[in-house]
């Protein structure tokens, strides 16, 4: 079966449900989808900002994870797009010719699967995994960032649950790992650079329990 047919027998009858839902939906909420889905991914970037200088104050291995956070996101992004490569599968708007809230990506611009979503995942996890406060703001927007995929066209739903699974199973370990850096950061605390993983000017207090 072509990888087209294939990708739509799983799930284009959803997909086209969707999309013709967001054409019946009111303009204002397929404007705020259609921004959410193409400017959203800075919210991301300002969490894990957020997290970040939050992570000053904890333990010397929450900040590592928290530094690390942008290299597992660029780390997951160029293994999806890997899988992405190897797929090629085409738009779903391109295959099913439905109308769409956003225009229809080229040919050659593949879905399987969605950037975004991986992206959107992997950032959750990474902030999830060193700040749950923030991580409860972020596994939603992730959630939505996913779903806005759908709805404005762009991505059958397999692409961004596929995405979303990409995201979670490299971020996971990558920033569990990163962890490990901890030795590292105690080593910062305790130089001219202390700001950046300490709150605070006092010399740094050990890796508590780390080393």
């Amino acid at each position: 079966m072509p990888l087209a047919s294939a990708a739509t027998s799983i799930d284009g009858g959803l997909y086209t449900w969707v999309t013709e839902l967001a054409q019946r939906s009111p303009a204002v909420l397929d404007s705020a989808v259609r921004l959410w889905s193409d400017y959203g991914l800075a919210l991301f970037a300002v969490l894990m900002l957020a997290s970040w200088w939050r992570s000053r104050s904890s333990d010397p291995a929450r900040t590592a994870m928290a530094l690390c956070a942008p290299l597992v996101v660029v780390a997951t992004y160029l293994v999806n797009d890997v899988v992405k490569s190897a797929f090629h599968e085409q738009r779903p708007c391109q295959t099913l010719h439905v109308v769409t809230v956003e225009a229809c990506p080229a040919l050659g611009d593949w879905s399987f699967p969605s950037n975004h979503a991986a992206i959107a995942a992997a950032a959750a996890t990474a902030i999830w995994l060193t700040d749950r406060r923030l991580g409860r703001v972020a596994v939603p927007a992730a959630l939505a960032m996913a779903a806005s995929r759908v709805w404005i066209g762009a991505h059958y739903p397999h692409d961004v649950l596929v995405g979303l699974l990409i995201g979670v199973l490299v971020a996971w370990p990558l920033t569990v790992a990163a962890g490990r850096c901890a030795p590292a950061v105690v080593r910062l605390r305790d130089s001219r650079l202390r700001p950046l993983v300490a709150v605070g000017t006092g010399p740094a207090s050990g890796l508590r329990g780390h080393l």
